[in-house]
């Protein structure tokens, strides 16, 4: 007999949505799998990314308003992002382009390793290797979208380790300024570590929210970033607040991190919590999917995968000539401003 639950906030939505959650976390993390094998069979050169982080990150790209321009959500994300734009529609053969770097890469034409996402009609910003640089760049889509009149907001993501940095700090206290307040999301994924360092041992405040207590203006707030929802209900009620009240959000969501830092550190699976078994044993108690549903979800996706596997297999590599191709600009474009403040 299934348990009663209360029938509010993320459950209380149609089946169809609650199992297209659970099918876009599955894909994330079937592909996350795929690109760890590649790596491991020669593939690529180098895997980072985030499995572990689904039950967060798929519902984040759900929530945010898609599209190019500033009428629509600025994303400033890091390497760890994959689960979300997923769930925005990037296409796991693409990322696998990525891996291999192949010339049908259409984030970085075969430049640039894993994770680095680059999609201009999804606002989606060129991500950095360097961590948590993206919490400064973000400061100026913050105040672009603080000039506007919209209600789309800023959104930066990265990791605990990250949140020891000065750029961290500057996107605090450049969204906090009483001048000109900004409407940015700011993100961070708690998973315990930075590298092989644990966060307990750098991080001397009690948790990484209680930067938001310097600040009257911006609330903070941690959560289980393992539980899909309480992830949707951050997220709506952060995203809301940014909306409305065009003020930053501190939100720091815990996860797990199943494959370690990254391949340097041998991408093995780890004994944690794993979100994806925690929200199926929610639909099966909630009498929403079966297991042999999950089965066929995973069958399903791990088929496309392997067909993809074979596209990018046969796809041919960046020629040398074209090292310098998308370095340089041929100029600035007649609306670039020739004098004056930014």
């Amino acid at each position: 007999m299934a348990q009663t639950m209360t029938q509010s906030g993320l459950y209380s939505k149609s089946p169809e949505t609650l199992k297209n959650i659970h099918r876009l976390m599955v894909r994330a993390r079937l592909l996350e799998e795929r690109l760890i094998k590649m790596s491991k069979g020669g593939d690529g050169y180098f895997w980072i990314g985030g499995p572990g982080e689904e039950a967060f990150n798929v519902p984040l790209g759900l929530l945010i308003k898609a599209g190019k321009g500033v009428d629509h959500d600025f994303l400033h994300f890091h390497y760890r992002s994959s689960a979300t734009a997923v769930a925005m529609g990037v296409e796991p053969l693409d990322c696998m382009r990525q891996m291999r770097n192949t010339d049908q890469d259409p984030f970085s034409k075969g430049r640039n390793f894993i994770g680095h996402f680059a999609v201009p009609e999804l606002n989606l910003l060129p991500i950095a290797s360097t961590i948590e640089t993206q919490y400064s760049t973000a400061i100026g889509t913050g105040i672009a979208h603080a000039r506007a009149d919209t209600d789309a907001i800023t959104i930066v993501n990265g990791g605990d380790a990250g949140s020891a940095e000065g750029d961290f700090h500057s996107c605090l206290v450049w969204a906090n300024r009483p001048a000109l307040p900004l409407p940015i999301l700011i993100i961070v994924i708690d998973n315990g570590y930075g590298i092989s360092t644990e966060r307990d041992t750098q991080h001397g405040e009690t948790s990484i929210a209680d930067w938001a207590k310097t600040f009257p203006e911006m609330p903070g707030r941690t959560i289980d970033g393992n539980d899909v929802e309480a992830s949707w209900s951050a997220l709506e009620e952060a995203m809301s607040y940014v909306r409305k009240q065009r003020k930053p959000y501190l939100l720091v969501a815990k996860a797990s991190r199943l494959h370690g830092h990254s391949s340097s550190s041998g991408a093995n699976r780890v004994n944690e919590a794993d979100c994806i078994d925690l929200f199926e044993k929610k639909l099966l108690e909630q009498d929403i999917a079966t297991a042999s549903d999950f089965e066929t979800v995973r069958a399903e996706e791990n088929a496309k995968l392997s067909e993809h596997r074979q596209t990018v297999r046969a796809e041919s590599f960046p020629k040398a000539e074209t090292i310098w191709n998308d370095v340089f600009a041929d100029g600035l474009p007649d609306s670039y401003p020739t004098k004056g403040g930014s």
